[in-house]
């Protein structure tokens, strides 16, 4: 399958991508107590990918994984489409469990955290899916997937999205006008399933190609939800206008943005409060700091 350059909020600064996923995770995490070496590993930095970038490297496997960047949820309430709203309502659920699945394995891989053990918190992290590295390597891998579908939630949904004026169609889909993050996303929360969630066809590379583009049926696609482009200053608090088509139509991309750095915090305070059940105070707060910490000589 072909497979573009962009299928996410950005995590280069070429392309048309500024790095957002590296924004948005440095936002999120700003008073979370990250030493700058371990930040460097999640949110990533010039030249890297880091945990979260890491679903979007062509080496690493996600590409073509619909749960990992939350794809593939697209309908629309009329006769012949190509997919039912069960369907569309299965592959966003898909993307729920993953975020899920991977916020649980990393609170079971901070157990292999230990201060008589200086090197499970190493920070030499391969980060390509082999589960290579120390403890700490894989727990911040863990947070990097499960973040990284997070926030592509608010970027490739229309939990946030105002339509263009004009009538609804597969490249002016509906949106849902929301503010701020989904109870539906919280681990926390047993939330019903939102009414007229979806997201975004991506079979390949060009868009144009795939999901029935230029045919009798065509299907609601990436391309036409994303907002995935878009400068963020999370130094000064300023989130810039879009730059996808769905993300300049009334400050979509910066309700995207403001949406997914305040569901990264949550995400963040789950694990935490996930690591202090699991383990109890006191081991629990040996291994949050080694989580944080750049050196383990700090806890």
């Amino acid at each position: 399958m072909a497979q573009g350059p962009a299928l996410a909020f950005g995590t280069i600064n070429w392309l048309g991508q500024h790095a957002e996923h590296e924004h948005i995770t440095r936002w999120g995490l700003a008073d979370a107590g990250f030493g700058p070496a371990t930040l460097d590993v999640l949110a990533g930095k010039t030249g890297t990918f880091g945990a979260v970038g890491a679903p979007d490297r062509p080496d690493r496997g996600l590409l073509d994984v619909k749960a990992a960047h939350c794809d593939g949820g697209d309908h629309l309430d009329r006769p012949g489409y190509p997919q039912s709203e069960a369907e569309a309502r299965a592959r966003l659920q898909d993307c729920r469990a993953w975020i899920f699945a991977n916020l649980d394995r990393a609170a079971k891989d901070a157990g292999g955290l230990a201060k008589a053990a200086p090197a499970s918190a190493d920070l030499d992290c391969a980060l390509d899916g082999q589960r290579r590295g120390s403890a700490k390597c894989l727990v911040l891998e863990d947070l990097g997937l499960a973040l990284h579908a997070t926030q592509d939630f608010y970027a490739h949904t229309n939990w946030v999205d105002r339509p263009a004026p004009g009538p609804i169609t597969v490249e002016n889909p509906p949106g849902l006008g929301h503010e701020g993050s989904a109870p539906w996303l919280d681990p926390t929360l047993d939330a019903p399933f939102p009414a007229g969630l979806i997201s975004g066809c991506y079979d390949g590379f060009p868009e144009t190609r795939y999901c029935g583009a230029g045919g009798p049926n065509p299907r609601v696609q990436h391309r036409n939800l994303n907002k995935d482009e878009g400068v963020i200053d999370e130094r000064a608090g300023v989130i810039h206008a879009g730059e996808t088509p769905r993300g300049r139509v009334e400050g979509n991309f910066q309700r995207a943005v403001a949406a997914a750095v305040a569901d990264t915090k949550s995400k963040w305070a789950f694990f935490e409060a996930r690591v202090r059940q699991t383990y109890g105070p006191a081991r629990a707060a040996e291994v949050l700091c080694l989580i944080r910490a750049d050196r383990p000589s700090a806890c």
